[in-house]
């Protein structure tokens, strides 16, 4: 399926590794002219050598700025005036007891995870509304839906963002403007793999009862009873960038492998 997207200006926020870096392969085997972002020059240079080297005839750029800070979301706007396609990728996570979040922990969560897309949305959308033609991504998580209990700071930030989207969705109605959110369920991203990995060690079993473990315990209503892989989620995500999904807007779009129970 031609996606219609050769020639469209990508932004992928937190490319150089997992979701964000699969998405923008995706995005450039369609053709787009891609942009990966980062907050270190080293990994920016290395994801956009690993891109050339697959798509030698793409136009692939990198720009390093920090975009869980207003003044890094600035240098990016500056260097990246205009997109057709916003991927709003940008995020962290970490597990923490309640009672141990103190106050700067929420609000580092909500800057990077919330501010990151919210701040690029509000620029690029003025653009995309002029020109008739849009899309806005935000990579949401099926934890905006199930808040998980050991890192319930994480999970705000990500129904925020379907809050958000949704908004935004309702804002831009009667444009060709689309806004989505993608909700990913467990996925081998590079610091799930790690911890994995490191868990296996620690246990002194392999990764894959890890795995096993971790469905069983952790996520027992998965459907699919493993870890999706990024670039299952990034063909959502594309997908929904492309000219075929123009009547795609306003949804929260699950590719959780069945995680949250439920039909709708």
């Amino acid at each position: 399926m031609d996606l219609g997207l050769h020639g469209k200006r990508a932004l992928v926020s937190g490319s150089t590794a997992g979701i964000g870096f699969a998405t923008a392969r995706a995005l450039a085997a369609e053709g787009a002219l891609v942009t990966v972002n980062g907050r270190t020059q080293a990994r920016v240079d290395w994801a956009v050598d690993v891109l050339m080297g697959e798509f030698p005839g793409a136009t692939i750029k990198g720009i390093t700025a920090d975009l869980a800070r207003r003044e890094g979301c600035e240098t990016l706007i500056g260097m990246l005036p205009e997109v057709d396609v916003l991927v709003n990728n940008l995020g962290i996570f970490e597990q923490k007891p309640f009672d141990q979040i103190p106050d700067e922990d929420w609000a580092r969560f909500f800057e990077t995870n919330v501010l990151s897309g919210v701040r690029l949305s509000r620029h690029y959308m003025k653009g995309m509304r002029s020109r008739n033609w849009g899309r806005i991504v935000f990579v949401s998580s099926e934890s905006a839906l199930q808040i998980p209990n050991e890192m319930i700071h994480y999970g705000m930030t990500k129904t925020a963002q379907l809050a958000v989207a949704r908004g935004l969705a309702e804002i831009l109605s009667g444009t060709g403007v689309t806004v989505n959110s993608v909700l990913p369920g467990p996925t081998a991203s590079e610091g799930v793999v790690e911890f994995v990995a490191q868990m296996a060690q620690t246990r002194g079993v392999d990764v894959t009862t890890v795995e096993q473990d971790f469905f069983t315990t952790a996520r027992p209503s998965s459907v699919i009873q493993r870890f999706a892989t990024p670039d299952e989620v990034a063909a959502m995500i594309t997908y929904v960038c492309g000219v075929p999904a123009s009547a795609t807007t306003g949804a929260a779009l699950r590719v959780d492998g069945g995680v949250v129970r439920s039909i709708a």
